[in-house]
């Protein structure tokens, strides 16, 4: 939101109070606080009026400070409120007559006493940012509004990235991003997943703790700062440091949520029924048999909204007209060795028995006359669950474990934005704070079922919205995207910047969703969605069977599922780090390569893990550019090497795409391609990508780790744990050349 007109004026009907002075500064229980008069305090007359804006600097993690503004404390409306720990730190303060600090880690907080408000963020003797005089702001818009705000200094040639999965372009300098959910697609500045968190290439990231509406200006109001407001009271955000964003991300998530680790399976290829499409048992079984008779390795089927009679979404019900017999057809379909998938929502048709039954029992949101909230988007005469209830919740969980008990295995937990204001929730919530908060209640109440139902390492779900600490509850995937090139492009976009926001996997509708795409723009999409993280094909109202495009895309569908298969040993490690340290499986080129500056703003180009480098290609014609950092990298596929930096131009087919490997990488490889959940170390092949003499890896497979030295012209290879079953080929001490691949191998197998 903009308050000021220009440099020197404020927007017709917009007043504004700034701290002026540091009046008093107290410690009290391990924080800072000091107490800011917004006018010179020149005698005893200036003390008797405000506002006076007090500042509190306290820590919960090392490298963590948070900074809560308050004008007046008596505001009761706190709920909802983002989940996080207790502080874990006790920061050390100090004070003299020229600052107040407090410090975390090799983080620091200085706040001036003399002279012109001035709070300034420092680490190893250097200020990261900093907020002075007419930054810091009571805010009151036109129709009288009470807003506060911040502004914090961007440094020449800082980049801002995150604020959730955003559409346009990746760096945000120069936008203006409210922090609003919203079921809008994937093209334009609306998201389905917000997150008021933001990282910089400059050691810092910024989370702003309101679950509500947080509005940026970043670089856009003020060229040279990043500005948010909210209208509040009381407003607290977090100052992260680094140094570098991968630092960043692990304390942010440290802060908010790790992501659970999703069992390997997740990993293969989903195929949907489609959205509008017609279909039935008899359609279901067409596909799976289609796919086994082309040799298309299939892992997930995922049922969408019609598995349930129309206008009674949701019932939790299979439609009898089409599905007789759901628990025999899903015990077919596990006989194939299939997981599966259906789609929900949060929201009860009023032809739904569920819509009686939640009205009766007081589940569903109510108006503040005590009525129903109501409206006919989407469905006839809907309501929302109320997930501010307990017993909401154990009773729309109950009707979910009927489902597993079924046979069910994960859902798609679909919608989630479209939140009324308008209502009263039963825990007394604010309903602008519950607008974007709703979706981690709704999600979190399934991934509980899941993990209840199938345990801890079974437990996965395919989410479309989500807010800070959603993370924690994978997979989410990006929306309503188009058939169109400059959509699959915007869905990356969307990608990079959620991994940017601390969620660790992501995925999106091979083909697109709306309209069907070409032959050619399915096929690129096809090698984009089976090196990401998750792949589904999915669409709305035609199928993405491949042979249903040409039988070349049933080639393209093959080899592409089939390498990503071989390559779940790799993969799986990256999703461990995403669980253990919350960096994502698909990362931003800037997030590995920070003191790059070629690859502060690419956007059409990603890493997959920490060791391949993938370019989509978003071209019938296959001409793609990329840009290759430092080093000798290897194409996968081919053996060719490329050296960096430079940007490079190529042309390829459909059986093919810019996948390169990282300088001195090793690279485990799986021995089988016709699934993702198998023994990954079975057979495993570590593939070895210019290793310099005296150069050593640690390579995890699984619950086994191989260690990779080159001793001269040697690889040698050794097992952590000289128990396991593991042998490597020629003894630990020969490598074989692997022709046209460009790597030197050792296969390990059981001994």
């Amino acid at each position: 939101m903009k308050f000021t007109d220009g440099y020197w004026l404020l927007r017709e009907g917009v007043t504004a109070a700034h701290p002026a002075q540091v009046l008093d500064v107290e410690e009290t229980d391990g924080a800072l606080e000091v107490h800011a008069p917004t006018r010179p305090i020149r005698s005893r007359g200036d003390l008797m009026t405000g506002p006076v804006l007090t500042l509190r600097a306290h820590s919960p993690l090392p490298d963590v400070i948070g900074l809560t503004l308050t004008h007046f404390s008596g505001d009761p409306s706190h709920r909802p409120a983002f989940e996080l720990p207790a502080a874990a730190t006790v920061p050390r303060i100090t004070c003299d007559d020229e600052h107040a600090t407090l410090t975390s880690g090799d983080l620091s907080v200085r706040v001036a006493r003399t002279g012109h408000w001035n709070v300034e963020f420092r680490a190893h003797g250097r200020t990261l940012t900093r907020s002075g005089p007419r930054n810091t702001g009571i805010m009151r818009d036109p129709s009288g509004a009470h807003h506060l705000r911040e502004q914090l200094v961007l440094n020449v040639g800082t980049s801002v990235y995150g604020l959730g999965e955003r559409f346009g372009p990746l760096v945000k300098n120069g936008q203006t991003v409210d922090i609003w959910q919203s079921d809008g697609g994937t093209c334009s500045e609306q998201a389905y997943k917000n997150v008021p968190f933001f990282l910089t290439d400059a050691g810092y990231g910024v989370f702003v703790d309101h679950p509500g509406r947080v509005s940026f200006e970043v670089a856009s109001e003020v060229v040279s700062r990043v500005q948010f407001s909210a209208e509040t009271q009381e407003l607290t955000y977090y100052v992260i440091h680094g140094p570098t964003p991968k630092d960043i991300l692990r304390r942010y998530t440290a802060l908010t949520g790790r992501p659970a680790l999703p069992p390997a399976w997740s990993f293969g290829l989903w195929l949907s029924t489609s959205f509008t499409t017609s279909y039935d048992e008899e359609t279901v079984t067409s596909f799976i048999e289609g796919m086994r008779e082309r040799e298309l390795p299939l892992s997930v089927f995922h049922f969408d909204c019609f598995w349930m009679r129309e206008f009674h979404w949701c019932d939790f019900r299979w439609d009898d007209r089409v599905f007789p017999d759901p628990e025999g057809m899903l015990a077919r379909l596990k006989a194939r060795g299939l997981r599966v998938s259906v789609w929900i929502n949060p929201y009860i048709a009023q032809r739904s028995p569920l819509f009686a039954e939640g009205k009766a029992l007081g589940h569903l949101l109510r108006r503040p006359d005590g009525g129903v909230w109501q409206w006919d988007m989407w469905q006839p005469g809907m309501a929302l669950v109320d997930f501010t209830s307990p017993a909401a919740r154990d009773w729309y969980a109950a009707k979910l474990r009927a489902l597993l008990a079924q046979g069910v295995d994960c859902f798609k937990t679909d919608f989630g934005e479209r939140v009324p204001l308008d209502v009263v929730w039963s825990d007394g919530s604010d309903p602008e704070r519950m607008h974007n908060y709703y979706t981690y209640l709704y999600n979190r109440t399934v991934f509980e079922v899941l993990r209840e139902h199938r345990g801890e390492e079974e437990a996965v779900l395919f989410a479309r919205s989500a807010t800070a600490g959603s993370q924690q509850f994978p997979v989410h995937w990006g929306g309503d995207c188009e058939a169109t090139y400059q959509s699959m492009a915007e869905s990356l976009r969307g990608g990079l910047s959620l991994g940017l926001s601390g969620f660790g996997f992501w995925s999106h509708d091979i083909g697109g969703f709306e309209g069907t795409p070409s032959p050619a723009l399915f096929k690129r999409w096809l090698a984009f969605g089976l090196l990401s993280s998750h792949s589904r094909l999915h669409g709305s109202g035609s199928y993405r069977v491949p042979w249903l495009f040409d039988e070349e895309s049933v080639d393209v569908a093959r080899h592409f599922t089939r390498l990503k298969l071989r390559l779940m040993p790799y993969l799986y490690e990256a999703a461990r780090t995403a669980h253990r340290e919350g960096l994502p499986v698909m990362r931003a080129m800037v997030l590995e390569f920070p003191d790059d500056p070629g690859c502060a703003h690419l956007e059409r180009q990603y890493m997959l893990g920490p060791d391949l480098l993938v370019a989509p290609v978003f071209d019938d014609e296959g001409d793609v550019t990329y840009y290759v950092p430092e080093g000798t990298w290897t194409h996968f596929l081919t053996g060719r090497a490329v050296t960096g930096p430079r940007w490079v131009r190529e042309r390829h087919g459909v059986m093919s795409v810019p996948l390169l490997v990282r300088p001195g990488a090793v690279l485990p490889v799986g021995a089988r391609d016709d699934r993702p959940d198998y023994d990954h170390a079975d057979g495993v092949t570590l593939r070895a990508y210019g290793l310099r003499p005296g150069e050593r890896v640690t390579v995890p497979v699984g619950d086994v780790t191989f260690t990779v030295v080159r001793e001269g012209d040697v690889l040698r290879a050794t097992c952590s744990d000289p128990a396991a079953p593991w042998a490597l080929a020629a003894g630990a001490r020969e490598a074989r050349a692997l022709p046209g691949t460009g790597a030197l191998a050792l296969a390990a197998e059981p001994a």
